[in-house]
């Protein structure tokens, strides 16, 4: 399973490159957090208000071909370790981005970003960037 993060969600919604719109539509297995939905929700609520509606097709377009996962338990159970364990560190990162590794090292899935330097401070979680390989 592969989870998207929010960065990764909008350089597809834009059409950032031909490779990383291939890997999405190539591989089957792909999720959000619904941190990241609410992520992507602000975006187009927070943006021009003119291109509202239009953003709203996109990202229902988007989510249709993938599954938003709900945090649960066992993630918010994640989040409190690696906030824990980051802090004692002295390595935190932000909120959302910590609510997301977590959520995606609880089900043992790929988190897919662009901002592998924050993500790979999270123990035990896989990254993979998919703008750059």
């Amino acid at each position: 399973m592969y989870m998207l993060d929010t960065n990764i969600c909008i350089y597809v919604l834009k059409n950032h490159s031909k490779k990383l719109r291939y890997k999405f539509k190539a591989i089957k297995n792909i999720c959000i957090s619904s941190v990241t939905y609410g992520e992507l929700c602000f975006g187009i609520e927070n943006g021009n208000n003119a291109l509202k509606e239009d953003r709203w097709r996109q990202l229902d377009l988007f989510t249709q071909r993938l599954l938003i996962k709900p945090l649960g338990e066992n993630a918010a159970r994640h989040y409190g370790l690696i906030r824990a364990q980051l802090k004692k560190e002295g390595r935190v990162i932000g909120n959302n981005d910590l609510f997301i590794a977590a959520h995606a090292r609880s089900i043992d899935a790929v988190l897919v970003t662009n901002n592998v330097g924050e993500f790979n401070r999270v123990p035990n979680l896989a990254v993979e960037n998919w703008v750059s390989a």
